[in-house]
This record gives structure tokens, C-alpha cells and sequence, in this order.
């Protein structure tokens, strides 16, 4: 939703303007007063990694729990994020979003698609290059982040890890390696949740309750 609000003008009545005075009485200015969609895909993006993870460490089974959830939050609610952010020019938020928005989707498909007899299934370093590359795309986001918080510094760089983690387990086979990897993405997922819940909360107060390690 946009508010639209008059320009302020100086002009004395009964005197003639300018076309400029004209343009100035008659511009307007269009203020965003949409809510912040950040936290719905950070919340999206921590809850779904969490749940993927407890399948990594062995305390659930990989089924239609993690499909539902990373479809619907991971998938769908991170997309919708990432259009929100699009509609206020947030470069960073509509490629995180709609970038792992789209992860959450086709991971779904790669991981379900076999036992619906769609396609066959992808062998150990067909899976290690697909985690390969999206840490590739972490490392990307994760250095945009030196320049805005700590928190997200710290959420993208253990996603970052993450993903080569997974990479290297799946290339050669490792459980322990997974294990590792799934209590590090239980971590990760942690921190976006906090991240998501601090712009939340410290919004509603108007001040930093959850401080998120504001850059000077």
C-alpha cells in the first residue's frame, strides 16, 4: 500500500506562478507504507532449514513433513518475500528470497520426484554439485552482508558453510560429515529465526530489544 501525500509549496494567493511553482505545488510524494516482509522469508528460511537438518542428524525421517513445509514456507512464503522486496527495491531481499524460495522448490522436486516415478534420481555427485553451486550463490549474499549487520553476516556465512558441507558429504559419502553438517545447519537456521523474530519484535516495541550488531 502507497500513501500519497501533497508537496509542500510556498505561494502567496492572488500572485501568478511559475511553471516551475506549478510543478512543485502539483508534485506529489508517494510514501511506502507496506510492512516489511523480511521477516516472513527469514523465518521461512530458518524454520525449513531447521527441520531439513533434523533429517541430517538423523532425528527425523526425510518425508512429507519436510516436503509440506519446504514447499509451503521455504517455498512459497519466501517467493512471496522476495516479490514484497522486489516492490520496494530491496535488491538483496528479492534475490535471497526468491533465490532460496526457489531452492526449497526444486530441492522438493530433486528429492520426491523419483518416488513419484517423474524422473530418476540424482547419484552422489549430481547432489554434491547441486549443493556445491548454491554455496556459490551463499558466498555471493554472504559478502553483501559485510555491509549491513552482524546478524545476517553471521546467518549467511553458516549457510555458507552449510552448503559445502552437504557438498563434500554427499561427494564422498560421509556420514559423520552430514552429521556435522546437520547440527551446523540446526545453528543456522537458529540464527535466522532470531533475525527474523528481531525485526518482528523490535518493531512492535519501536527499539532494539533483539539487537542485531548494527555496522557503524
Amino acid at each position: 500500500m502507497k500513501q500519497v501525500e501533497p508537496a509542500q509549496a510556498t505561494v502567496v494567493p492572488g500572485t501568478p506562478i511559475s511553471l516551475r511553482q506549478a510543478r512543485a505545488v502539483a508534485a506529489t510524494i508517494v510514501r511506502d507504507t507496506t510492512a516489511n516482509p523480511a521477516p516472513l522469508g527469514m523465518m521461512g528460511f530458518g524454520l525449513t532449514t531447521i527441520l531439513l537438518d533434523l533429517v541430517h542428524v538423523g532425528a527425523v525421517s526425510a518425508g512429507s513433513l519436510v516436503l509440506a513445509l519446504g514447499i509451503a514456507f521455504g517455498g512459497f512464503a519466501q517467493l512471496a518475500a522476495g516479490v514484497m522486496e522486489w516492490r520496494k527495491k530491496n535488491t538483496f531481499g528479492t534475490v535471497a528470497f526468491l533465490g532460496y524460495g526457489l531452492f526449497w522448490l526444486s530441492l522438493g522436486v530433486l528429492l520426491f520426484a523419483p518416488k513419484l516415478g517423474v524422473a530418476g534420481g540424482a547419484d552422489r555427485s549430481g547432489m554434491a554439485a547441486y549443493q556445491f553451486v548454491w554455496g556459490l550463490f551463499t558466498v555471493v549474499l554472504f559478502i553483501a552482508t559485510l555491509k549491513m549487520n552482524r546478524a545476517l553476516m553471521v546467518v549467511f556465512f553458516a549457510f555458507t558453510l552449510l552448503f559445502f558441507l552437504l557438498a563434500i558429504a554427499d561427494a564422498t559419502g560421509s556420514e559423520r560429515i552430514q552429521r556435522v553438517a546437520g547440527w551446523e545447519g540446526i545453528l543456522c537456521g537458529l540464527g535466522a529465526i532470531y533475525v527474523g523474530a528481531a525485526q518482528v519484535v523490535n518493531e512492535v516495541w519501536g527499539r532494539s530489544v533483539l539487537p542485531l550488531g548494527t555496522l557503524d
